[in-house]
């Protein structure tokens, strides 16, 4: 059984016990999250899917900690005018462990 929830405007494959990175929500680590945004649920082998959404399905999931991404380096040039710049970003994730799939 698996889901596909959307969340921080991307949309993610889970099945229970998967752990994923997702954009940072506003939860503390330890905390229970449940996404509503469900797009589809595949049962048994039937995919079940909403226009867009499917309504009474849900995920549950456990903030385990919040995580940055790999550093991205941003260089701006100009060439001959001596302009350079360097600019480095990290994204912040929060990590997720899938605890179960409501459908």
């Amino acid at each position: 059984m698996y889901a596909i929830i959307e969340t921080g405007g991307k949309q993610y494959k889970v099945q229970a016990g998967d752990v994923i990175f997702i954009e940072k929500l506003a939860a503390n680590a330890g905390e229970n999250i449940t996404f509503d945004r469900v797009l589809a649920v595949s049962k048994d082998g039937s995919l079940t899917t909403g226009s867009p959404i499917l309504s009474g399905a849900s995920v549950t999931g456990k903030v385990e900690q919040h995580v940055k991404g790999e550093k991205i380096i941003v260089f701006k040039y100009k060439p001959k005018k001596n302009y350079k710049r360097k600019q480095g970003h990290r994204q912040p994730y929060t990590k997720v462990t899938i605890e179960n799939i409501l459908a």
